[in-house]
This record gives structure tokens, sequence and C-alpha cells, in this order.
């Protein structure tokens, strides 16, 4: 199968690259490059030593013999979009192309309306290109479990069955978004799933929680194939600052209570479901959605496995609550189904498993990279 990951340098595109290509897979990589962009604009970098996208690409085929067609270009050009489609002809197209940080779109209006234009307009020429040029192609597209919220009911897989007046229907899971980054994966998701039904497309939108973890079978085998590790306040996670925090000995910043409840997975299982994903369509007209995560645990959780985790190294962890800059509950009910993705084969790690090895180890080695004026927040949700 030919499969196009668009977005395929960042985080986890280029781990979902390497996996489908080491799996045979003829694989293409699409990308603007924009987040290495936006890395010198906002004055951030990764933990890890990211080498060019050219020097990658060139690394990975000497150490397999195996070539990634790579295209550098935005998808938010039309021209360009129809352009790849029409000359590579993908079976499947992996979207992982957008603006994905809830705390960049929050710096200000620049960035909300940055944000939306990205990821919108860079999916709806996605769908108009697999139309025109390429219309069997299976569209399997990053969504996000920030599209829920957090309700005060369980979380279903994309829809739920509502009965009213006496009749019943089974409708898109309501949406509760937390920034304007998750809304513009909300707009994503109604606009692909109104494409399936006028054009007949095949969409699968892969509802991700929290991704952790640096290695993967591929991107270990040489340091030049190494993945991100995001720490700071705009692109890292709770989890990756937690662990640099813990490697240099600076208090672990828990946002408020840490009550704040979310999914999480290793990037060796998001490439998994990618693949599963991929291996088994949906079918013509079909928007399916697949919440893909593994195991929840809340932000003080995180906090306490690193700082049990940190102890077994030697390090001395310590735990602060800083103030919330966000705009969300700190307590609240949260479980979400994630059936459809182990019914298809999925064999979960455990952060358990990884946190030492995939991550604070990771961290300790590189901590001499850590640049502590990205860590603590400067962005908040009411400015």
């Amino acid at each position: 199968m030919k499969v196009l990951v668009i977005g395929g340098d960042g985080y986890c595109g280029w781990a979902t690259a390497l996996h489908l290509s080491a799996r045979g897979y003829d694989v293409g990589i699409v990308d603007s490059l924009v987040r290495r962009h936006w890395d010198q604009t906002l004055g951030i970098d990764t933990l890890t030593p990211i080498a060019p996208i050219h020097k990658r690409v060139t690394r990975w085929k000497e150490l397999t013999g195996r070539e990634l067609e790579l295209r550098i270009g935005d998808i938010t050009d039309y021209e360009f979009t129809r352009s790849v489609l029409a000359e590579f002809k993908p079976d499947a197209v992996v979207h992982f192309g957008e603006q994905r940080s809830a705390p960049f779109s929050m710096v200000d209006r620049n960035h909300a309306v940055l944000t939306q234009v990205n990821n919108l307009v860079g999916t709806l020429n996605l769908l108009y290109a697999i139309h025109e040029v390429s219309s069997g192609c299976h569209l399997v597209k990053l969504g996000t479990m920030g599209e829920y919220g957090t309700p005060n009911i369980d979380i279903e897989e994309g829809y739920l069955t509502v009965r009213h007046n006496g009749r019943e229907d089974r409708l898109p899971f309501p949406k509760q978004p937390g920034s304007f980054y998750h809304l513009s994966k909300v707009h994503d998701s109604h606009n692909i799933h109104f494409a399936c039904k006028i054009w007949e497309l095949r969409a699968t939108d892969l509802n991700q929680g929290v991704v952790y973890g640096v290695i993967t079978d591929e991107t270990a085998r040489d340091e030049v194939l190494i993945n991100r590790l995001d720490y700071d306040e705009i692109f890292g996670t709770a989890l990756n600052r937690f662990c640099v925090q813990a490697a240099i000995g600076h208090p672990l910043t828990v946002y408020g209570k840490g009550g704040q409840t979310r999914g999480f997975l290793d990037i060796r299982d998001t490439v998994a479901c990618v693949e599963l994903a991929i291996a088994n369509a949906a079918s013509p007209g079909e928007f399916r959605v697949f919440n893909q995560f593994t195991e929840q645990f809340s932000v003080l959780d995180l906090a306490l496995k690193v700082q049990q985790a940190g102890t077994e190294l030697g390090l001395d962890v310590e735990i602060d609550h800083i103030e919330n800059p966000r705009v969300e509950l700190e307590e609240h009910h949260y479980q979400a189904t994630n059936t459809e993705l182990r019914k298809l084969g999925l064999k979960p790690h455990c952060l358990s498993e990884a946190l030492l090895d995939s991550l604070l180890r990771v961290a300790v080695q590189y901590r001499d990279r850590v640049d502590e004026a990205q860590i603590l927040p400067t962005v908040a949700w009411r400015r």
C-alpha cells in the first residue's frame, strides 16, 4: 500500500512514517516545516537534538534501503495539495499536519486565527483533493480526546444514542472543547463527516489522548532518527515537563489541584493504532471514530509516578502546586470508552513500563540541553 503521511516531520508523524516504512508500506512524507519555524519564533527547542528533515530521510534509507518520498509544502495551498495526491496516488492519507497546541492557540488573537486557518483550511483542501483526484483513498485523521471536554457522563466513541420525546437516533457525541485549538479539531470532525456523507469518502477520526515517549523500534536505531521531547509550556505535555523537571532538580509544577484527568498512550501505541486503521479501512461513505488512548491519569497521578520513578534513579523530586493558567475543571468525572482499536488487535503498552526508559532516562541523558526559562507557564486563558 502507498501511504502519504502529512506532517511527517512532526512528533507523531515522523514515528508513524518510519513504522509504516519498516513494515513494507510505500511511504511519502509531506511537511511545510512550519513547526520548526514556530520553535524559532517562540524561542523554544525540543530536549532531544532533531536533525534536518533531509538528513533524517537520508539516514533512514542508508540504514534500511527504504526510501521516504519527501515533499516540502503547505496543504493550505490547494494546488500543492492536489498535485501531491495526483502524483503519489496514495491508498491512505494519514493527516498529522495541524497546529496541535492548546496554549499556542490561546496566546493571542493572531495565534488563535493562525491555528484555525491552518487546521481548517488544510483539512478542507485535503478533503477536496481526495474527492477530485483520489476518491478511493482512506483518510486517517488525527483528532483529539480534547474535543469531548470533561462531560459529567461517560464518553463514547464518537457517537451517542439519544432518546427524546419517544424517538431515538444515533448522533455525534456532544463536544465541549477547551481551547481554540480543540475547537479547530471539532470543526475538522464536522467537515470530514459532511464530506463522507456527500462524496462517499472513507475516513477514520482517531481521537487521540496525550502521547508520551520518545522511543520506537525505528527511532531508536540512530540518533539522527531520534524523536522530539517537548517540555516547554507551549508544546510540551505535563508528563514531559515533569520528567525534565525531575532530571534537573526543579519541583514538578502541578497546575492547580491536579485532578484534571485525561487519556494517555505510548508513542508505540500511536503508530500501531494508525497501522490498524489503515489495514482495516473505513467503508465508502463511512466516518468512523476511534478513541485512541490506553490509560487514564490525573495530572497529580502523573506527578506522583514521576516522583516515584525519579527516586529509583536517585533523583530528589519534589511536587509543587502552582496557579492554573487554564480555564478548566480541576475535579471532574472522566470515563471514556476505548474498545474499537483493541478489537482490531491493539496490544497496549503501560506507562509504568515506559516511564523510566522512554522518558526519564532520556530526560537525564539530555538534561544539559534544558532551558529552564521554557518551563513555567506564561500563557493565560483569561488574558
